[in-house]
């Protein structure tokens, strides 16, 4: 190494049968070295950069581009996403790219048990934020890669709409595919006449969900389930009323599912199964009818997140009634181990540290906990403390984009009740991280802060803010220690499943 004038990252080094591997730098960049001995030299062809001879033993160095990284992923096989099972995970979605190191210091303090998802992104995510699927995949290799983790790693493309995204997914290496069929959820059926209901029924797909009205009614209505712990009676009305709302979301997701099957192999996926963002909760008969359904029309998924009672705002704890959210995940939690078993999926679950136990509890770990602004939140708070102007820039800007961007987020912040940017002085900037309003009004603003530009082109915050973080990179990864270790510790407390 003394000749190639660089310093070896030590968390980074890796060795397998063919080769040595690590990251090493300058001082300003950070770069990929392979060591290998001239008998097993071959390693170096999959791989881009300089060689150099020393003896019996060969190097190269290259930069931390798409290619090194697949190679990388090829030679080190725990870098390379895969399916994770029925095991308590976390996701983590990271918009920056720059993330992972600090989510690896967070799982390692926990003890490391809690299966991670490092690359985890929608592909909303992925259009506001200007990155390709195949970049989140490459920057969470590379994090990973650096902070020394060793243990399977999944990578989850998320709230997926349509197979032209599943197909930009698949190529890249994604292993879990978020199915979010909530355009095709009837939240009106809820409140619907009975009149309304029978026509959206007679309306669904029915030839594509190999059925029928009648026998739909035959199998559910005036049957009780056994669910172990509990038993759920379904009556006609609301087997009704489950079909109306979910029947067309329930042929989506089998759509998708087959599409998948068609696109790769049954081992290199998992699905998870997201009715979540809709505008009513997914009662427990609804929940079993979407279960029972996708089991009788062969579809297989790992993880499903109904609409759970209460609120579950972006970046803030959980809105509503504890005693009432302990109920309803009960009962969730029997169905998700009776007909499965499969995990319960905590979406927007950034920062809902009053419910972490009880899921826990109820769910004996079979969970999977989604999060992902909060992860940028931690960015920010890392801006906040170092560059002030920089911060206080954001936040006015960030105020006047969030009438307009929140509208895709469930968020209640409002403009009024949040500090103004002059009102703040320089030393508590990085207190409106922990405010209601001015956390959720930056968090739901992330895309427009990212891709906003001056006239001239250049960016207005995103070169700046990206470079800070790339030069102070020790801070940004302490913050994220602090702040996912609340996440994780309720969590870690269950042992991992096989």
């Amino acid at each position: 190494m003394s000749e190639l004038k660089l310093h070896t990252l030590a968390a980074s080094h890796a060795a397998n049968a063919a080769a040595e591997f690590s990251l090493v730098t300058d001082g300003v960049d950070t770069r990929l070295a392979v060591w290998a001995s001239k008998d097993r030299v071959a390693v170096l062809n999959a791989f881009d950069g300089q060689t150099a001879g020393t003896g019996d033993l060969v190097s190269l160095v290259g930069s931390l581009s798409a290619r090194n990284a697949e190679a990388l992923r090829q030679q080190l096989p725990w870098l390379q996403p895969s399916p994770l099972g029925l095991g308590t995970s976390a996701g983590f979605g990271d918009r920056l790219g720059m993330a992972t190191p600090g989510h690896v210091r967070a799982l390692k303090a926990v003890g490391g048990a809690i299966a991670p998802i490092f690359a985890q992104q929608s592909i909303r995510e992925m259009t506001r934020t200007g990155r390709t699927p195949r970049q989140v995949i490459d920057a969470a290799t590379w994090g990973a890669f650096a902070a020394g983790w060793r243990r399977p790693v999944g990578a989850d493309a998320d709230h997926l709409k349509t197979t032209d995204a599943i197909d930009a997914c698949a190529a890249a290496g994604f292993s879990q595919y978020t199915i979010d069929p909530g355009e095709y959820v009837n939240s009106s059926a809820d409140t619907a006449s009975p009149g309304a209901v029978r026509r959206a029924v007679s309306a669904l797909p029915w030839a594509y969900l190999e059925d029928s009205e009648h026998g739909m009614l035959a199998r559910y209505a005036g049957r009780t389930f056994d669910l172990g712990s509990t038993s759920l009676a379904l009556n006609a009305a609301a087997v009704m009323c489950a079909s109306a709302k979910y029947g067309a979301a329930i042929a989506h997701v089998t759509k998708m599912y087959r599409h998948l099957q068609s696109v790769l192999p049954a081992d290199a996926f998992e699905l998870e199964v997201s009715v979540d963002e809709t505008e009513t909760r997914t009662s427990h008969a609804e929940h079993l009818y979407i279960a029972t359904e996708l089991r009788r029309l062969g579809v297989r998924w790992v993880g499903l997140a109904p609409r759970y009672v209460g609120r579950f705002e972006k970046g803030v704890d959980y809105i509503g009634d504890l005693t009432a959210f302990d109920a309803d995940i009960a009962v969730h939690a029997a169905i998700a181990r009776a007909l499965g078993p499969y995990k319960l999926s905590l979406h927007s679950g950034s920062d809902k540290f009053s419910i972490y136990p009880i899921v826990v509890r109820h769910t004996d770990g079979m969970v999977h906990l989604k999060t992902a602004g909060t992860t940028y939140l931690e960015a920010l708070r890392t801006a906040a403390g170092l560059a002030p102007d920089l911060f206080r820039g954001i936040y006015a800007f960030a105020r006047d984009c969030y009438e307009r961007d929140r509208a895709s987020y469930e968020v209640s912040a409002t403009l009024g009740r949040a500090p103004l940017p002059e009102a703040v002085s320089d030393a508590d900037l990085p207190s409106l991280l922990d405010d209601f309003d001015a956390r959720q009004i930056l968090h739901v603003t992330f895309g427009s802060i990212l891709t906003a530009c001056e006239a001239s082109g250049h960016t207005m915050f995103a070169d700046e803010f990206l470079l800070l973080l790339r030069q102070h990179p020790e801070d940004y990864a302490a913050n994220l220690e602090t702040h996912f270790v609340k996440h994780l510790a309720p969590f870690a407390r269950v042992p991992a499943k096989t």
